[in-house]
């Protein structure tokens, strides 16, 4: 059995932290918007539990993963279409092709999936994966919990020549997890490439990344640490390409006051190279705040959007999304008048302190509990995951419309 040392990943420990205030049964509130549960996952044909959200191809096709369930309950590759049907594109057997994925995955143009695995794979470290569009899977990269990496828990990166990037909780250096790079093979049959381009440290410079990675214009690459840093609640990093290495600078370091703490999530960016994340603790409502990030001439400033009100670990554990008009979305894990958690939009305010609009509350019934997703538009929708609730227990794909 994995061994993790992150709250996010520990479902039972969450779920008795959140319970305080949970409906037992599904109770109507006043939603702004149409909420749907557009499926409920009913644990082996289909999967159970998702710990991340969801990818579109443009056509109405949804997929994502079953963190559980399947035929050796070890997770899944799924496809969801408009209609409402699920497709298994691969069962994780636990065992090389490892098990357990987390992260959301990515598509290329030829309709093929790319993604990580927490546990399973050669060493039982995690691995990361293909899956094509007819449901064939192939290991990219097996992480041996050592130097190269350990528990690859958030979704990957991709630049135009095809070189995937991600992090990993664990392994490398001093075992607080890495930000590596994976290259496709140059000649048919060969290996892909690993090379871990910072390996975090025991200290200030940030450690257990559990979101991923992503580029600026130039290239270089920016997110986030769960723990470490000067103050020793996480980190907003940079990486920038140094001679034939890479080197870190420190963003931010979150204090555990009113910037927040321990941010899950990884980082969006806008067309003005601003960035945007969210912390899970922490900030004036201590239950995670939603910040950004912005250059200068003289460095980078760090503004709180809004403070999350809660307690405990209930703010939001996955990457925003943000729409045309530069409104950011997102969900929350445990808080809302259920402490079941929240689907929201932030739309930006002359004051500086972004106008909060809820989207709908979690009664922690059949519309599901706790949501650990990110969100994706579909068609004028949002969809996104709950990793408990529903018809069986085991979490649903929801749907908010317009």
């Amino acid at each position: 059995m994995k061994s993790k040392s992150l709250p996010v990943t520990n479902n039972l420990t969450l779920a008795l932290a959140c319970v305080l205030g949970l409906a037992a049964t599904l109770i109507p509130g006043a939603q702004a918007q149409t909420f749907s549960v557009f499926h409920s996952f009913t644990g082996t044909g289909d999967g159970a539990n998702p710990l991340s959200g969801l990818v579109t191809d443009g056509t109405g096709n949804l997929y994502g993963t079953g963190s559980y369930g399947g035929g050796s309950s070890n997770g899944v590759v799924f496809k969801l279409t408009a209609a409402g049907v699920v497709t298994v594109l691969h069962n994780f057997n636990g065992g090389s092709d490892g098990a357990n994925p987390e992260g959301v995955l990515i598509l290329d143009k030829a309709g093929n999936l790319y993604g990580t695995t927490t546990a399973g794979g050669a060493s039982g470290a995690g691995t990361v994966f293909k899956v094509t569009g007819a449901g064939q899977e192939s290991v990219l990269y097996s992480f041996s919990g050592a130097a190269d990496g350990a528990i690859p828990e958030a979704g990957l990166a991709r630049d135009p020549a095809g070189n995937l990037y991600g992090t990993t909780t664990g392994g490398g250096a001093s075992g607080n997890g890495t930000v590596f790079k994976l290259s496709p093979p140059k000649q048919k049959g060969a290996a892909w490439t690993e090379q871990v381009l910072y390996s975090f440290g025991t200290g200030s410079d940030g450690a257990i990344p559990v979101g991923g990675v992503t580029f600026d214009s130039a290239g270089n690459l920016y997110g986030t640490t769960s723990a470490g840093g000067p103050s020793g609640y996480g980190t907003v990093f940079q990486l920038t390409r140094s001679g034939s290495g890479w080197t870190e600078n420190i963003l931010h370091d979150f204090g555990n006051g009113d910037d927040g703490s321990v941010p899950y999530a990884g980082l969006i960016s806008d067309k003005a190279g601003n960035f945007y994340g969210a912390a899970t603790q922490g900030g004036t409502a201590e239950g995670g705040t939603i910040f950004e990030l912005t250059p200068g001439s003289s460095g980078w400033t760090f503004t709180v959007l809004y403070s999350i009100p809660g307690w405990g670990i209930s703010g939001a554990f996955r990457d925003l999304i943000m729409d045309p008009s530069g409104n950011l979305y997102g969900t929350t894990h445990c808080d809302g008048t259920y402490s079941a958690g929240t689907v929201y939009k932030l739309t930006p305010a002359a004051s500086g302190y972004w106008t909060y609009t809820s989207l709908y509350v979690f009664t922690g019934g059949t519309d599901g509990l706790y949501s650990y997703s990110n969100l994706v538009f579909e068609h004028g929708s949002v969809y996104g995951t709950t990793n408990a609730g529903g018809a069986d227990g085991l979490g649903v794909v929801f749907q908010i419309a317009p």
